[in-house]
């Protein structure tokens, strides 16, 4: 970001519920600022959408409030997918959206994350006018001028009906048999019902949530269960989405994960396929080397960002390309939404899979994945770590050993004082003992 931000991080504002920025009392001034700088600019409809997590009822009423006390109008979504708030804020023509969700983590967390008026995240000058509206004394308007609170009752409708205008009018799932978990979290209503209505027979998982269960032992980050269930039902194939159902992985009918490297080449295939995939594809420097080279054998460029899909959809905008993502299945499609979506990834996938007339796991086939080993190792000072010469050396010394046919990369954690080691080659041996190896160094230089 261009900004030194005091209280937003990379995607909104995050944390353990009850501590730091995450209390009512500051999500109450935090709605209030929000409403006071909207209100600036003319603004006089907000969205509030949520995942499913128990703290949502109390967050979602700090915000009404503190829109309220500003004088903003308040449409209240209920639980959904925070990629359909992005779309609702568009398509209701709202101001802003905002979005009550801790995404893939476990319950005790929650964040607020905001959406502009056309469905993309807000930019940095905004975040800073309300970093600084709120160091300002809260102040309510006139009674005449409270904002007004009203639920969406078709919002579920409306954005189920999107999702599926984005695959071809003419595409059935009739005869296909899919396994969909839906992490306890945002999508749990309108995943299944997507999916149905195209003519899969649907098996759901991970679809009843009681506030506490969200992402537990379930979802895009806990595959286990939807690959059991996959092979017990004899099923095609499996999707995982995450708690608030931005992120999507998918299991094989041999029950094998296909993670988001996997689902960006078929998708980047498809897209050639289809004319709306041109010049190149956006990863991270987490995404596989295999990836890269099965993009470049497209006679497309690949380019990596930082992890983040803040960083892939900033890049897909400066090269104006189309698609993108992340290894954890934060796939971004801009030829069909504004943001990453895992239900419209996941039907993306499902139309190259209709398209070739190939299962999910011989279109993967077209992507070799190099072995890849991660070693987190706790520091004191990730980023003054990683440059000391003895461990830069060691990353040379690495480098040369793996001749051009892989990679190495040390970067801090943004969450934890970690230095993530992470070693990829063709050899699982060479690239398992590499990792170690620098990992060893990367403690003894401390």
């Amino acid at each position: 970001m261009t900004k030194q931000s005091k209280y937003f991080g990379t995607d909104g504002i995050r944390g353990r519920v009850g501590e730091s920025l995450v209390t009512p009392e500051f999500i109450l001034r935090l709605g209030w600022a929000v409403g006071r700088v909207l209100a600036r600019k003319g603004g006089s409809k907000v969205l509030i959408g949520k995942d499913t997590r128990i703290s949502g009822y109390m967050f979602e009423s700090a915000l009404e409030a503190g829109l309220s006390a500003a004088g903003v109008d308040i449409h209240l979504l209920g639980p959904m997918p925070t990629p359909a708030i992005a779309y609702l804020t568009r398509t209701l023509r709202a101001q802003a959206g905002i979005v009550i969700s801790a995404s893939h983590n476990s319950y005790p967390d929650n964040g607020i994350k905001f959406f502009s008026a056309d469905g993309t995240k807000i930019p940095d000058s905004v975040e800073l006018a309300i970093e600084e509206q709120l160091e300002q004394p809260m102040k309510t308007v006139e009674s005449i001028q409270l904002g007004k609170a009203v639920r969406v009752e078709d919002a579920r409708g409306r954005y189920i009906e999107f999702c599926k205008s984005t695959v071809p009018s003419h595409l059935s799932l009739k005869g296909m048999k899919i396994v969909v978990d839906c992490a306890n979290g945002a999508t749990y209503y309108v995943a299944p019902h997507v999916f149905h209505e195209l003519g899969a027979e649907v098996i759901e998982l991970a679809t009843e949530p009681n506030g506490v269960n969200i992402n537990e032992n379930c979802g895009s980050t806990h595959p286990s269960l939807l690959q059991k269930t996959v092979l017990a039902e004899k099923a095609d194939l499996g999707i995982a989405f995450d708690g608030d159902g931005d992120r999507v992985i998918m299991v094989d009918k041999n029950g094998a994960t296909v993670d988001g490297d996997e689902l960006l080449f078929i998708m980047a295939k498809s897209g050639v396929d289809k004319g709306h995939v041109r010049e190149g594809v956006v990863g991270t420097v987490m995404s596989n080397m295999g990836l890269e080279l099965a993009i470049q054998q497209m006679a497309l460029k690949f380019i990596r960002s930082r992890v983040g899909d803040r960083y892939v959809l900033e890049a897909l905008h400066h090269h104006g390309w189309q698609l993108g993502g992340e290894t954890s299945g934060h796939l971004i499609c801009l030829h069909a939404t504004t943001t990453g979506d895992g239900i419209i990834a996941a039907l993306q996938i499902l139309a190259a899979i209709c398209q070739a007339g190939r299962p999910l796991h011989e279109l993967k086939n077209g992507m070799q994945k190099f072995p890849q080993i991660l070693v987190n190792v706790p520091v004191t000072n990730p980023s003054a770590h990683i440059k000391h010469p003895q461990i830069q050396q060691a990353v040379q010394a690495a480098e040369i050993q793996l001749n051009g046919r892989g990679r190495v990369l040390l970067r801090s954690s943004g969450t934890e004082p970690l230095i993530r080691v992470m070693v990829e080659g063709e050899d699982q041996m060479k690239v398992d003992k590499l990792a170690h190896e620098l990992a060893s160094v990367v403690r003894s230089a401390l």
